[in-house]
């Protein structure tokens, strides 16, 4: 039997090197079974021995919530562009904790999963791409919790109103997973060399979120921090969600395209550093 009639058998070759530029988005797909396990086992091994379990998809938002509130609303008195203000901060937060979760689950990837990755062959990015998926879970619960408070304020009289841009709510949800799933992959790949990082991401996170309009306006930001404000790119994506379900904010095609370029330039070089470290990892990690 020739080399050639030996290769046609195979279905699938692993080969030790590849193009910088080669993604496996074909791999991907090929174990996306593999994916949605991973998906389930997420879900179920983080609620299995809680007492409350999914409920607190809705606990940590409503505290949040609440001491926002206080802290930001009553004690400090900073504006919300006339809208109420739990649910104003619910907006920030609902769209904050998904982009945050993507991020810092992401971010540990190598670390957390280093035995079965020096085991056993699958597309390393699944392993990030299951978190960013399983967290669409959360998202939705605390979204359903978000319409249920807007439905609230609506019978209350409040003023805010749904606007067209809410036909951009995919495309808003699909930025959030993207970018917090390349800057996860950026910082993954940097903390199998320097194990210090990994301490400052949910510092860095926290520190981060006040940087973005998530517990004030946009229009409320001192004017000489504006412009530091609009150049993370989160701030476009949270003002362009709370203008598509609260008609208030600095919602414009300018911001979200500058987010929308932002994100799709981290996500690309995050893969591109993902696959390049994934093939030494295990001798540094």
């Amino acid at each position: 039997m020739n080399k050639e009639t030996i290769e046609s058998d195979w279905d699938l070759v692993i080969e030790g090197k590849s193009s910088l530029l080669d993604l496996k988005m074909k791999d991907v797909w090929r174990y996306r079974d593999l994916l949605w396990m991973f998906v389930k086992r997420d879900f179920v091994s983080f609620y299995k021995q809680t007492i409350l379990g999914p409920l607190w998809f809705f606990i940590q938002p409503i505290f949040t919530t609440l001491v926002f509130t206080f802290v930001f609303g009553n004690l400090a008195g900073i504006s919300t562009d006339g809208l109420p203000q739990q649910l104003f901060y619910l907006s920030g937060i609902t769209s904050w904790n998904y982009f945050a979760d993507c991020l810092t689950k992401t971010s540990t990837v190598f670390k957390d999963n280093a035995n079965i990755f020096g085991k056993v062959y699958f597309p390393r990015l699944i392993m990030p791409l299951s978190i960013v998926t399983s967290n669409l879970v959360r998202f939705g619960v605390q979204m359903i919790l978000f319409l249920a408070m807007m439905g609230y304020y609506y019978i209350q009289g409040a003023n805010f109103h749904v606007t067209n841009a809410i036909l951009l709510f995919p495309v808003l949800v699909l930025l959030m997973a993207m970018l917090g799933l390349g800057v996860g992959l950026i910082i993954t790949a940097l903390t199998t060399k320097y194990r210090d990082l990994s301490f400052l991401i949910t510092f860095g996170v926290q520190l981060l979120m006040y940087g973005t309009t998530v517990i004030y306006p946009l229009s409320a930001a001192p004017a000489k921090y504006k412009f530091l404000i609009e150049l993370n790119p989160m701030t476009g994506i949270i003002e362009a969600f709370r203008y598509a379900f609260l008609g208030k904010g600095e919602f414009t095609a300018w911001s979200l395209g500058y987010s929308t370029i932002v994100t799709l330039v981290i996500m690309f070089f995050g893969i591109l550093i993902f696959n390049k470290t994934e093939r030494s990892f295990v001798d540094t990690i």
